[in-house]
């Protein structure tokens, strides 16, 4: 079963959840905005992701700049992704053994 933390709002995540409908996957839907990720979490998406905390940042929001985090360790920012969802990159997708960013959409593909 697959995973995706989505935001409804956002077109790359509806494409991705498409595909992945449309390819008749099982999905659960996390919408990120309205259920926060803990730290647990945001770390296990890291390691699944295989990529550091800044990576996983949209760093063009205003609340990246407002907040500095331009040099921030990974400590604070996954403090600054579990107190403002909205910095977390969308969407990710998991199947329990790997993740990957739905950017392009077409990256789901690779998990199934």
């Amino acid at each position: 079963m697959l995973t995706i933390y989505h935001n409804p709002r956002c077109s790359k995540s509806r494409q991705t959840l498409a595909l992945i409908e449309e390819n008749n996957q099982e999905v659960a839907i996390v919408e990120y905005l309205k259920t926060p990720l803990n730290e647990a979490t945001i770390k296990s998406l890291l390691a699944l992701l295989s990529i550091s905390a800044i990576e996983m940042m949209r760093v063009k929001e205003a609340e990246f700049k407002e907040q500095n985090l331009a040099n921030a360790d990974d400590e604070q920012l996954i403090n600054a992704m579990i107190n403002t969802p909205k910095l977390i990159e969308r969407p990710i997708v998991t199947n329990e053994s790997r993740a990957i960013i739905g950017r392009p959409p077409e990256n789901v593909l690779t998990l199934f």
